[in-house]
This record gives C-alpha cells, structure tokens and sequence, in this order.
C-alpha cells in the first residue's frame, strides 16, 4: 500500500513545488519587464521632447518593443523563481524532511526543471514567431521618425530589398560622406543565373550607387560559380523610394533564424566573411534555453542560501543572469572575430552552465545520502 502511495505523495509534492515556484517567476518577469520598459520609455520620450515625434508613434515603438522585453525577462524570472521556492522550503525545514523521507533532491527539483524546459520553449516560439516582427516594426519606425534624410538611409550590417527582389548589405557606412564599405548585392530575378555583386567600396547618391573594385559572379543552379568578372568601377542605380527602404532593412534581430538562413546562404560564397551571421544563427537556438540552464544551477543552490530568503534570491539570480549574459556576450564576440567556431560560440555558455548545475545536483544528491 506504502509503495502505491508513493507516486501520489510525489504528484502531490510537484503541485506543491510549482505552486511555490510560479507566483515568483510571474512577479519577476512582470517587475523586471516593467524595469526594461522603465529605461525604453526614458529613451522614448527623448524623441518626443527632442525630435518631436507624436506620442502616438511613441507609443507604438513601446508596443513592439514589450514581446523582446519579455523574452528577456523570462529567464531571469525562471532563475528568481526556482530560488524562492526550493529557498523557502529549505528555510521551513521542509526539504530537510522531504529528503529524509528517501526523496532525492534531482528528484524533488525535477518538476522546477520541466517547469523552466517549457519556458525555454515559449521563449524560443516568440523568438521565431513575433519578436522578430515586432522587432521589424519598431526598427522601421525609429528609421522613418528618426534617420529620415533627403537621400534613401542606408544602414550599415543590415538586409534590405528592393521592389526587383534585389538584396543588399553593406558592412560599414560613413554617411556623412556617402561613403559604403564591403557592399553586397544579390540579383535573383530576371537572368538566366542568379548574379552576385561584391565591392570593396563605394559613394552613394540619392539614385545612383558608385561602386569601386568589383566583382561580378553568376551562380549556377548547383549553387557554385559558372562566370566571374572583375571592374574596377560600377554604377548601380538605385530606383526605391526611401521610405520603402525603411520598411525593407533588416538587421538579425529583425529575422528569424530561417529567414537569417537564407541570407546566408546567399552570400556565403560571395567572398565577404559570413561568420558573424552563423554566430547568430546558433545563438538564436541557444539563447531560449538560458531559462533551462540557470534553473540547473540555481536549484542545488537554494540549498546554500535558502534561509536568507528573498534577499538571497534576488542577489543569486541578478549575479547568476550577470554572469551568463556576460559570458554570452563575451563567447559571441569571440565568435564573430573568429576565436570561436560559430557554433561553439553559441552554446559554450549553455553547456559550462549545464555542466556546473549537474555537478552541484550530484553533489547535493550525496550530501543527502551522507545526512539520512
């Protein structure tokens, strides 16, 4: 009878723990969301006062921006909540008597775990379905308000297409003297074979595009190079309007990762170092799962601090989310100067984070064993 019962003292256990674990993850995500907000909305009403945009388009800007401020905040409220809720048992004594009772504490935390897999989840489907969008939205907005100028805006790292279903980028942009470095353009339509330009460099008007030290390559169906022509100068024109620019540009943040694929694979034989973008492309997978990562370390460390509460679930999850984004940061810009693969550059810091939270669960698992 004591053996059937078991899986329901468990179950029971669960509901419990995630109902201790949900109140803090929901009041941290809303609190540090409305932190973010705080800082965007000071920014904003800069453009209100200074540029004198209608609050209305200011308010829009605010909007879109809320959905990749939340994606944010859900791993930090993950951290926060995880803390509380194994802390607050351990403050009461009532972990100590759940692990007495033969309960390891993997298993105790494994519900807190499958809680903050599925945050990484949600995070991940706003990543690809909405945030770029939003991302997009607000982005063009800030170019329509703000960079307007007489002569289309040409922004430097950034995708954008014209009404032909040409694509550009252009790695560096002096837009005080016109001047574009690293330029690249796709041609799709219309030929035979797809064509590739590449420049060196090149001064921009607001119709014309002059072009230095060019390169010219037509792209079989096979994917590879079938003609390669070289110039020392080329004049293309530039017909789009510049308020269709605007709303055509798209920096990474503004694409998901499939989108951000075909980029790269427009212009990964073209020449020009495509490395930056498949750094992004692995992070944009990675990054969700920062929400599972912090949960495995944050957990065995409840165990440690729990008696001091909220104070020490606040300090743990701002220091632990300090660290991960640094090293993040830090691993990604590595990756971008080629330090890195691309790939090890995304997930590096998934997987030491990985690996220092399994260690202390195995660690608090035998300090159980050696207590009961």
């Amino acid at each position: 009878m004591t053996e059937c019962l078991a899986p329901l003292r468990l179950r029971l256990i669960d509901r419990y723990i995630l109902r201790e674990f949900l109140w803090p993850f929901a009041g941290c995500v809303a609190g540090f969301s409305v932190i973010l907000v705080s800082g965007l909305l000071f920014e904003l009403t800069d453009l209100i006062l200074v540029k004198r945009i209608a609050w209305q388009v200011v308010l829009r800007m605010l909007l879109y921006r809320l959905p990749g401020l939340v994606v944010v905040s859900l791993p930090v409220g993950a951290l926060f909540g995880v803390l509380l809720a194994l802390g607050r048992l351990v403050r009461d004594n009532e972990l100590t008597v759940m692990r007495a009772a033969g309960i390891r504490f993997s298993r105790l935390s494994a519900c807190l775990i499958i809680a903050c897999i599925l945050v990484s989840g949600v995070a991940y489907l706003l990543n690809e379905k909405i945030v770029p969008w939003t991302n997009h939205r607000y982005q063009t907005l800030v170019r329509e308000a703000v960079l307007k100028d007489p002569v289309p805006a040409v922004q430097e790292q950034v995708f954008f297409r014209d009404a032909d279903g040409n694509v550009f980028y252009v790695r560096k942009v002096d837009t005080a003297a016109s001047r574009l470095t690293d330029v690249m353009i796709y041609q799709p339509a219309g030929r035979a074979f797809p064509r590739l330009i590449t420049a060196r460099q090149g001064v921009f008007t607001e119709h014309m595009w002059h072009l230095e030290d060019v390169v010219t390559r037509e792209i079989g169906a096979d994917g590879f190079v079938e003609r390669e022509v070289r110039a020392e100068t080329l004049d293309f024109p530039m017909t789009e309007s510049p308020v269709a620019f605007f709303g055509s540009q798209r920096t990474t943040d503004e694409m998901n990762r499939e989108e951000l694929a075909e980029h790269i694979r427009l212009f990964q034989r073209s020449g020009i170092d495509v490395t930056p973008f498949l750094v992004d492309y692995h992070i944009k997978l990675a990054l969700p799962f920062a929400s599972l990562v912090l949960a495995l370390t944050a957990a065995p460390l409840s165990l440690w601090g729990g008696r001091h509460g909220w104070v020490f679930g606040l300090g743990a999850s701002v220091g632990l989310a300090f660290l991960y984004y640094t090293m993040v940061a830090l691993f990604r810009s590595l990756g971008n100067n080629g330090a890195l693969p691309p790939l090890a550059a995304a997930w590096l810091g998934n997987l030491l984070f990985t690996a220092l939270g399994v260690a202390l669960f195995v660690r608090a698992d035998r300090a159980g064993r050696s207590l009961f």
